[in-house]
């Protein structure tokens, strides 16, 4: 999981140097690091060790040579309360444009021009329809391209910037205009749960109507924001971070229309019998039960073999051998298209049928006893002179019997060539 970020109360010394002011228009700001995307933040209340799932943001970033479009859409951990927002500013100056919003609750769309003009609808028994209608007296950035105008700063060491934002608040109107204060930037590792560590710029902004303080962590290299947070109260940090939906270390696309064709609609069989059979003990001189098979009601099972499978077994294999980062675990439609059957008999037995033409993997997992006999020294035999003098000796090695609990795990490639064909296979596992 992350870790909280938050460094406590900024020092005395950041806050009183002179704020640069950012404004539509302002030299500082620099559009062309923002690049079209789409992001999931994954959305945390923590309070110490405790991590309560709040949901998640899905975002669009829309950029051309006119428009910036930030589509904002967030869900609760339960799918019951949601959030709409689309934000559209001037491409080349970041002057707010317009403002739809719609929660559960509430919806309003805002222009921005001479005046703040727009509309609110209430969603309840009264269906209450209100205008808005604010005069315009200094420009201002839109609160919710707030974190897309972070991102085009050239943040460095040091910088600083005091950021006015326009921020709606239907229950609370009066004051739309706030400071947003950048007191703090310096460097970071972010250690991503999926790609390692990342140089990046840890920001610290203050709202200055609240006294909040906001962290959040952008990239160095590609400006994107990896994660942020905020003081809720009572002890408990809000937390987003970024769910990286661009990695992608396997190249290959599972097809599962193809996986679940290959395994129903054919005329093709595939027959048998799995074991295990013990040959690594270093003190085994017999093995007492060579052939273990597969117990009565062992699952077995079977999918279609595909690029996908092979890159993805590569790539979980060089990153299990350089151990940094976690495995890419696997593309959820593939659980639908594992084809299972069981042992039938106490010989190990299985089948699989309706198979087409193509290469399957057939996976089972067991647990056997491993018997086995072996040779200890149990002393020397000494052939000892009349006189007393010993005249030499052999060692004596004893017999015993013993057994040890162990698990057959095997997966083997299984070609069928033709429709209708049978194919017999021994799944075997050597200990």
């Amino acid at each position: 999981m992350k870790k909280i970020i938050a460094i406590g109360l900024l020092s005395l010394s950041s806050i009183l140097f002179a704020q640069k002011t950012i404004i539509p228009g302002s030299s500082d700001i620099k559009t062309s690091y923002l690049k079209p995307e789409k992001s999931v933040f994954n959305i945390f209340y923590v309070k110490k060790d405790k991590w309560d799932n709040k949901g998640k943001i899905i975002k669009d970033l829309s950029v051309d040579a006119n428009n910036i479009i930030s589509t904002y859409n967030y869900t609760d951990e339960n799918n019951e309360w949601y959030r709409k927002r689309v934000t559209k500013a001037s491409a080349k100056t970041f002057a707010p444009i317009s403002l739809n919003s719609e929660s559960t609750t509430k919806v309003f769309d805002i222009n921005f021009g001479q005046n703040v003009t727009g509309k609110i609808h209430t969603k309840d028994r009264s269906n209450k329809d209100s205008s808005i209608n604010i005069p315009i007296k200094d420009q201002f950035i839109e609160y919710f391209m707030f974190e897309e105008l972070l991102r085009s700063l050239p943040l460095n060491v040091g910088y600083k910037a005091t950021i006015p934002c326009f921020y709606y608040n239907v229950d609370d109107p009066g004051k739309p205009v706030t400071n947003y204060v950048i007191k703090e930037v310096k460097s970071y590792i972010y250690n991503s749960p999926k790609t390692g560590a990342h140089d990046t710029w840890l920001v610290s902004v203050l709202e200055e109507s609240t006294g909040a303080i906001y962290y959040y962590i952008i990239d160095k290299k590609d400006h994107r924001l990896w994660q942020r947070e905020m003081h809720v109260g009572d002890g408990v940090w809000e937390i987003c971070f970024n769910d990286e939906l661009d990695y992608q270390p396997i190249k290959n696309k599972f097809n599962k229309d193809e996986a679940m064709t290959k395994i129903q609609n054919g005329n093709s069989s595939i027959i048998g019998t799995a074991f295990a059979r013990d040959r690594s003990s270093k003190l085994a001189v017999l093995n007492m039960n060579k052939a273990q098979y597969a117990p009565k009601g062992t699952v077995v099972s079977l999918l279609l073999n595909s690029p996908y499978i092979e890159e993805w077994k590569e790539v979980n294999k060089q990153i299990r051998k350089r151990k940094k980062l976690p495995e890419v675990p696997i593309d959820p439609n593939v659980a639908a298209c594992i084809k299972t059957t069981k042992v039938y008999d106490d010989k190990g037995h299985f089948e699989f049928t309706n198979l087409q033409p193509g290469e399957y993997l057939v996976m089972t997992t067991f647990g056997y006893t491993h018997r086995y006999l072996y040779s200890y020294y149990a002393g020397e035999n000494v052939t000892m002179h009349a006189s007393g003098a010993v005249l030499g000796s052999t060692p004596v090695y004893g017999t015993a019997s013993a057994s040890t609990g162990a698990t057959a795990d095997i997966e083997q490639k299984v070609t069928i060539e033709k429709d209708g064909d049978k194919v017999e296979v021994k799944l075997k596992d050597t200990m």
